[in-house]
């Protein structure tokens, strides 16, 4: 039995992330997650969005596993251990379908982490967040320190990086971190809800938008309208103009 839980209803396949006590995120169930996204880039004619969500309440991932950083400190830690949350988080942004995080909860570090690297977040208004790295005399391993200035900017990034404090959901939402705050109240159900809004257009438009939004990003402005013209060209004769 592994940590992760998978279902598919109406075209989202929703992963829920359960590890006892307290969802810190280990190495296999980073394994097991990259798992799970490498089946689902298969299945593009059933699962047009993934979502991620936490199985423990009040807890989306609370951060990595301590015993990550400690075998990290030790240099114990093997090169394909190491390589396991670059693998994982990776692919949340190579794999076709866009993902959504559904934070119910606690996303501090790893967890933090997990989110940015989802295409959108959305959260519950009791959820919290914080890359707390800092205060242990370490710095955010997993793409903290390149994924949230990407989405919100240096200045802000730096505010949450330099200092570990702890924000909100209003606050992220304002800072740009999350999409849309819900009701804690049904959150799960809204959540659904909320992710069946991208359902409803054509899946290969949606999976081209997401490749030339993530990957025009890399890319210098004319080379990433050259990019998006591409995958324009692609997916236009698959388009019936039925919401013109």
């Amino acid at each position: 039995m592994g940590n992760w839980t998978v279902e598919t209803r109406n075209k989202i396949a929703v992963l829920t992330f359960g590890r006892v006590p307290d969802n810190q995120m280990d190495l296999d169930s980073l394994d097991e997650l990259a798992g799970h996204l490498q089946d689902i880039a298969g299945r593009t004619d059933e699962v047009s969005v993934v979502m991620l969500k936490g199985g423990i309440d009040g807890i989306f991932i609370k951060h990595a596993d301590l015993d990550i950083l400690r075998r990290a400190a030790a240099g114990t830690l093997t090169p394909e251990a190491g390589r396991a949350w670059p693998r994982a988080l990776g692919l949340l942004e190579s794999i076709p379908q866009p993902v959504v995080a559904a934070i119910d909860g606690q996303a501090w570090g790893g967890g933090l982490e997990t989110a940015l690297a989802s295409t959108l977040r959305i959260a519950s208004a009791r959820s919290h967040f914080s890359q707390p790295e800092i205060r242990n005399g370490i710095i955010p391993g997993g793409g903290g320190t390149q994924r949230l200035p990407r989405l919100i900017g240096k200045g802000p990034a730096a505010d949450l990086i330099l200092t570990g404090r702890i924000i909100g959901a209003e606050e992220a939402h304002r800072m740009g971190i999350l999409n849309a705050v819900l009701p804690t109240e049904a959150f799960a159900q809204l959540a659904e809800d909320w992710a069946a809004q991208l359902t409803r257009n054509p899946a290969p438009a949606l999976f081209a938008a997401k490749r030339a939004i993530l990957d025009g990003l890399a890319l210098p402005l004319d080379d990433g309208i050259a990019l998006e013209r591409d995958l324009f060209r692609q997916v236009i004769p698959t388009s019936a103009f039925a919401h013109i």
